[in-house]
C-alpha cells in the first residue's frame, strides 16, 4: 500500500504541468490539466482546492480562468505539495511495546519507560530524512527534469495542444 495517495502524484505532476519550457509558470485550468494528463477531472478539482487552500496556486476568475502558481516554480517544494494534499503524515506510529511484555506482569519497570523507545528514535529519523529528501525538490526541478528527458519538440507540442484547446 502506497504512503502518499494519489493526489499527491496528481497533485504533483499539475504543477509540473504549468511550467513551460523556459522554467516559467503558466496559467491552466483544472480541465486542461486533467485532459492534458489522462486524470478525473472532478479528483483533480479537489486536488486543486488543497493545493489553493495551502497557497501555492492562486485562481483566476472569469471565462478562460484558471490557475497559476502562487509562486515561482523554484520555491514550491514537493513536501509543499504532499502536505498540501495529504497533510502531515507520520510514518510511523508508535505503540510503546516495549511496556508490555508478558515477563513484566502488567506493571513495567522504570528502565522500560525511560526516554524514548529506540525503534520511535530510528523511525523519527528516517521521517526527516524523508521530509528534507522532499524538500529538497521543486517543481522547477522537475519540470526541467522532464524537459531535458523529452525531445525539443515537446514543449512546443504541449503549449500547442494548450492554445489549440483554448481556441475551439
Amino acid at each position: 500500500m502506497a504512503f502518499y495517495s494519489s493526489g499527491v502524484e496528481y497533485g504533483i505532476h499539475s504543477l509540473i504541468c504549468m511550467v513551460d519550457g523556459k522554467g516559467e509558470g503558466r496559467e491552466m485550468n483544472v480541465r486542461e490539466i486533467a485532459e492534458l494528463q489522462g486524470v478525473p477531472y472532478d479528483y483533480l478539482g479537489k486536488i486543486f482546492t488543497r493545493l489553493s487552500r495551502a497557497g501555492l496556486v492562486i485562481s483566476s476568475e472569469g471565462k478562460g480562468g484558471g490557475f497559476t502558481l502562487s509562486r515561482p516554480p523554484d520555491q514550491i517544494s514537493v513536501l509543499d505539495i504532499v502536505e498540501a494534499i495529504d497533510g502531515e503524515k507520520s510514518i510511523f506510529d508508535c505503540k510503546e511495546i516495549r511496556q508490555r511484555l508478558a515477563v513484566f506482569d502488567e506493571k513495567p519497570p522504570e528502565w522500560a519507560c525511560e526516554g524514548l523507545c529506540g525503534v520511535r528514535a530510528v523511525m523519527n529519523i528516517a521521517q526527516q530524512r524523508m521530509e528534507e529528501a522532499l524538500a529538497q525538490h521543486t517543481v522547477l526541478d522537475l519540470a526541467r527534469r522532464m524537459y531535458r528527458k523529452a525531445p525539443d519538440e515537446f514543449a512546443i507540442e504541449v503549449q500547442d495542444w494548450i492554445r489549440d484547446r483554448r481556441s475551439s
